[in-house]
This record gives C-alpha cells, sequence and structure tokens, in this order.
C-alpha cells in the first residue's frame, strides 16, 4: 500500500486533513472517514489512525459543545459506553491484525457507508425501542472503529433514526465521534502506536484540519449541501470498492 515516496508524504498527510477538514466544514462529518481512508493508500491504517486522533478529537469537541449536551448525554450515554467498550476491544484488530484485511474491512465499512448515503436511507427508531437498542448499536460501532478506524457505522444511521432536531442532530454526532476517537486514542496507546511521535504528528495535521474546516464553514453556504453530499459519498464508494479489490485480489 506504501506507493509514494517518503519525502511526499507530508505534504500528502497536510492534502488529506485538510480535504477531511473542508468536508466536515460543509456537512459536520467526514473527516476521521476521508483521513484514515485516504491515508490508507500510502501507510498502514493503525499508523492512520494515530493521525488521526488530535485532529479529530479537537474539530468533534467543537462540534459537541452547544445547548443540547446534558439532555444527549442523559439520552445517548448506554450508546457512548457501548462504543467506548467495543472500540478497546477492536483496537486489538488494527493493532495485530493482517493488514490485509484490515484494510478490505475498511473497505467494505466505506461502501456500506456511502451505499446508505446515496440510497438516502431513512429508518426510524421508537422512543421504546432506544433503551435496548442502543448498547448493541454502541458496542458494534466502537468494534467497526477499532478494527478499521471508521466511526461512523453504524451509529450515524441510528443517531439519524431518532428523529433529532438538527442542530442537535449535528451535536450528538460530534459526541459520539468524541467517544469513539477517546476510546481509540487509548487503544492505540495501549498497543503501543500512539506514542509521543504519533502525538507530534497528529498535533501537526491539527492545522491543515482546523483550516479546511474553517473553509468548509466559509463555503457551507455558498454550495448546494445536496449536491456535496452526493459527491461525497460517490467519492466514498469508489475508494471503498478500491480499498476492498486492492485487499483481495
Amino acid at each position: 500500500m506504501r506507493v509514494m515516496e517518503t519525502s511526499v508524504i507530508p505534504y500528502f498527510i497536510a492534502l488529506v486533513f485538510a480535504l477531511a477538514g473542508l468536508v466536515k466544514g460543509v456537512i459536520g462529518l467526514g473527516l476521521p472517514t476521508i483521513a484514515v481512508a485516504l491515508l490508507s493508500l500510502a501507510m498502514n491504517p493503525a499508523e492512520a489512525a494515530a493521525l488521526l486522533i488530535v485532529p479529530s478529537l479537537v474539530t468533534n469537541l467543537w462540534q459537541s459543545a452547544g445547548p443540547h449536551l446534558a439532555a444527549l448525554l442523559k439520552r445517548l450515554w448506554p450508546m457512548f459506553a457501548g462504543i467506548f467498550g467495543g472500540t478497546w476491544i477492536g483496537a486489538g484488530l488494527l493493532a495485530g491484525g493482517s493488514t490485509m484485511a484490515v484494510i478490505a474491512g475498511l473497505g467494505a465499512a466505506l461502501v456500506v457507508y456511502a451505499a446508505l448515503g446515496l440510497l438516502a436511507a431513512r429508518f426510524r427508531v421508537p422512543a421504546h425501542a432506544e433503551r435496548w437498542l442502543a448498547p448493541p448499536i454502541g458496542g458494534v460501532t466502537g468494534l467497526v472503529t477499532g478494527a478499521t478506524g471508521i466511526f461512523v457505522i453504524p451509529a450515524v444511521p441510528y443517531l439519524q433514526a431518532l428523529g433529532l432536531e438538527r442542530n442537535a442532530l449535528v451535536q450528538a454526532l460530534g459526541l459520539s465521534f468524541t467517544v469513539s476517537t477517546v476510546a481509540l486514542g487509548a487503544g492505540l496507546l495501549g498497543a503501543g502506536l500512539f506514542d509521543a511521535k504519533a502525538a507530534g504528528a497528529s498535533l501537526l495535521a491539527l492545522v491543515p484540519a482546523l483550516l479546511g474546516m474553517a473553509f468548509g464553514q466559509w463555503l457551507r453556504g455558498r454550495v448546494s449541501e445536496r449536491v456535496f453530499r452526493r459527491c461525497f459519498f460517490l467519492g466514498l464508494l469508489a475508494l471503498g470498492a478500491h480499498l476492498f479489490l486492492s485487499a483481495i485480489v
């Protein structure tokens, strides 16, 4: 998977995080997904996930702030607990599993997520089902996060199915991604993959991510979000298919 010169990789990392931040600035998600997927073209997925920790944590803490914080924590904590536990378990797969198997899993997760986005799939979770559904949703999300570095399946479709008001949904997504980031960072730290050198590189990646996010927020009111989302999901579909096929062929 390492297909570029070592001297080019720092510029590639900066470009990836700027692009990922731009997408997050426009539609409120996508930074971890894009960053891990694109970086995996040039490095081990575990290394890509380690680079992600600081930019993801800072941008998602930013997104998590808001008036619905207490209510969302009270409502969603069972899912967040599941995410943390599942990620801690799954991080061992990312750290110690076969690189090709991890890349295949990453590609498959991207294809599923992109397909759901392109189909504009809409689900509804009745209030009485949340109590028993939230923990396994969190656990599965955590396992996928720990194994691939992708935070979105099935947490994002589940949160969208709760019927939250738009601003509350954006805040809930930020909280979910924050928990996933903290849990992934803890798992990678425990596996010895998030040391001082990785933390420093991740901190440097924060700069292009914030610049991209600021530009994306400026761009949000100047482009069609519907068209932008469609392009985003088409790109993820192509990238996921490429990663999956490159790992199994």
